[in-house]
């Protein structure tokens, strides 16, 4: 059972995180659990996570829940400020990803991305948003992707979760401005986790492009962004070199060059 905050945790910062038991969202929790940060880890393994916190120490609190239900939202909030008095940010990084063509992906796996990749992120950011208006200078940071930058192949559905992301992450750094809340998203290219298996069978891009992302790698540009706010410009921050070239590439390319380029690795992926 959680109790209540003393003034040691009240004045130690909060980050709250979902999918943290493995891949990125672990990376992150270790972050900033090395860096002093009271940590909320969650998952929808509650076992898992725990076993995860244990193994990274610092300080944490654990709990389980789907991203999908708002209640389950609400139960973890006030569970874990509770214990901390505060909410100084929010990272939605708990997501999913199916990938093959468009046509071979069942419709209740595209309704399962939408529901856990968009409404997933649309809780978080609805549900935290009283905590953190009462946390000066809170922030949220999205785990987008740079498959939001021009739709792929083999990556449609989820491109259109993640793209989606990347609109509300404008519209709610905009909208909460008045509250002095930062909202932000990061769109790294491909990263070394266990969610590459699954790219790499629906879509060989990864092969083309290669992986030159680790979990560590995001994890350092979470922590960055989060604790250098005023360097940071815009709502999006591209991890990564090839997100970055990508990203200029989408921007002043015209649009027939950057279909050509996607049907290059789309073709490459057949090959």
């Amino acid at each position: 059972m959680s109790q209540p905050a003393n003034a040691s945790q009240a004045a130690r910062p909060a980050v709250l995180i979902t999918g943290a038991a493995a891949g990125i969202g672990r990376a992150i929790a270790a972050k900033f659990a090395g860096q002093g940060w009271t940590v909320g880890m969650y998952d929808i393994d509650a076992e898992a996570v725990a076993r995860t916190a244990k193994e990274i120490g610092g300080t944490t609190v654990t709990g389980g829940f789907d991203v999908t239900d708002p209640a389950g939202w609400e139960r973890a909030l006030a569970d874990f400020t509770a214990v901390t008095g505060r909410l100084d940010l929010l990272v939605n990084n708990a997501g999913i990803l199916y990938s093959g063509p468009f046509a071979d992906i069942s419709l209740e796996r595209q309704h399962r991305l939408v529901d856990v990749n968009i409404k997933g992120v649309l809780n978080g950011c609805h549900t935290a948003l009283p905590y953190l208006r009462k946390t000066p200078g809170s922030q949220v940071i999205n785990l987008a992707s740079a498959s939001a930058l021009y739709g792929q192949p083999g990556l449609a559905t989820y491109g259109a979760t993640k793209a989606a992301v990347r609109s509300l992450t404008e519209a709610l750094d905009l909208e909460w401005r008045h509250y002095g809340i930062a909202v932000r998203d990061l769109l790294p290219l491909f990263v070394a986790t266990d969610m590459m298996t699954e790219v790499t069978r629906g879509s060989k891009s990864s092969a083309t492009l290669g992986v030159r992302l680790s979990a560590a790698d995001v994890a350092n540009s979470v922590w960055h962004t989060a604790t250098h706010r005023r360097a940071v410009r815009g709502s999006h921050v591209l991890v990564g070199l090839q997100t970055k070239i990508t990203a200029a590439a989408t921007q002043l390319s015209p649009a027939w060059l950057n279909r050509t380029v996607v049907g290059w690795i789309s073709k490459a992926d057949s090959l």
